[in-house]
């Protein structure tokens, strides 16, 4: 196992940071200010490759592997992490299909997708069910060569501006909640498909996130992946698979306040001197390059064992279950603190959208809730002790 980056994965890093810089930080106050999904940005990611990051070459993708995704998406991230997202939830809209899918539903829709032609989400949650997935009610019916969908999800990133969804759906209500679902891909346009309502959040606002309408929505029997039951189970995995891609989000937030902090303190005078050397802000710097640091090693070394696991429905051990809540927990938990810290190091100047650090604190929010609470995952690392 190897978790110190090589020599390309440094240049990956240099790249997508120089990129993050120069193309992405400059519009990201207007994009919050907006709220408003930017197809330019979706452009910047599919010209420079960085949707297929992780996808397999054998579909078009550059076969990198999770700590190549988790660099992009910090350094993404470090700047808006609206933008990180874009990269993190087409992993997790995708993940279904390079798990369960078979041979001719892999090569029918990867490819597109490694390119970043096609846009993926994932819908799971619903207006009375999240963390309790036995309460979710979106139903898929058998009926001949087909299946008809009927139900909502809500809070789905990408929702409205996918090209494919994969969808989690109740086939038996009468069964046990592990063994009654399905996990199916609908495409966009699909008769008795529609998006709702549009989400207006407290941060990651440029991010597309809706609400996903079925009715009577019916769809070929072979957009079914895996088997009818194996739902739960393709769900499941997608978000062990899917987290460290949310800790990555949370990481760059988290670093991107430690930066700009740093740089405002070095040049903020109080008292004849730089605010940094006064220890009542100097030590708020120290705990959060400590924590931000301590957060990376975390993240690190769960993309690197998860880099030798095959994108399969085999078994994940405890460990790699584990490890991937303790990264999306902690960086979340992490990121959330560091953005307070960098707001009052800051002052009062900290507290007006003249300054970033206010967005990043409202973008941090989120990655303690989604994918996971982090109470959620709390439960999930006490479970695989």
């Amino acid at each position: 196992m190897q978790y110190e980056l090589t020599e390309e994965q440094r240049m990956l890093q240099d790249m997508v940071r120089r990129l993050a810089r120069e193309k992405v930080e400059p519009g990201a106050a207007k994009r919050d200010a907006e709220g408003k999904f930017d197809w330019a940005m979706v452009d910047l990611i599919r010209e420079n490759g960085l949707y297929g990051i992780d996808f397999s070459e054998a579909y078009g993708g550059s076969g990198a592997g999770m700590l190549a995704l988790a660099i992009v998406v910090e350094e993404l991230s470090k700047v808006d992490a609206a933008c990180g997202l874009l990269v993190a939830d087409h992993e997790l809209g995708s993940l279904p299909i390079m798990l369960a899918g078979n041979e001719e539903q892999k090569q029918h829709y990867l490819p597109k997708l490694a390119t970043g032609e096609h846009l993926a989400a994932f819908a799971l949650t619903e207006p009375a069910a999240g963390s309790d997935v036995a309460r979710l009610r979106c139903r898929a019916v058998k009926a001949g060569d087909s299946y008809i969908i009927n139900g909502t999800k809500n809070f789905i990133t990408n929702g409205g501006v996918a090209n494919i969804v994969t969808v989690y759906a109740v086939t038996d209500p009468e069964g046990k909640p592990h063994k009654n679902a399905g996990v199916f891909v609908v495409e966009k346009d699909t008769p008795g498909f529609s998006v709702g309502k549009k989400e207006d959040k407290l941060g990651i606002r440029s991010s597309d996130t809706v609400e996903l309408i079925f009715e009577d929505c019916e769809i070929p029997a072979e957009n079914l992946l895996g088997q009818e039951g194996d739902g739960f189970h393709v769900m499941m995995k997608t978000l062990d698979f899917s987290r460290p891609g949310v800790a990555a989000q949370a990481l760059g937030i988290a670093a991107g306040a430690l930066e700009y902090a740093t740089a405002y303190a070095k040049e903020r005078e109080s008292f004849g001197k730089p605010i940094i050397r006064h220890q009542g802000v100097g030590f708020k710097l120290a705990e959060m390059a400590m924590r931000t640091a301590a957060a990376r090693q975390l993240l690190y070394k769960t993309c690197a064992l998860y880099q030798e696991q095959p994108k399969d429905m085999s078994r994940l051990s405890p460990e790699l279950i584990r490890m991937s809540a303790m990264s999306k927990c902690y960086c979340g938990d992490v990121a959330m603190w560091a953005t307070i810290e960098a707001v009052q190091v800051l002052g009062g100047y900290g507290y007006i959208k003249e300054f970033p650090v206010e967005r990043m604190m409202r973008d941090a929010k989120i990655t303690q809730i989604y994918e996971g609470t982090n109470e959620i995952m709390r439960l999930v690392i006490c479970n695989t002790l």
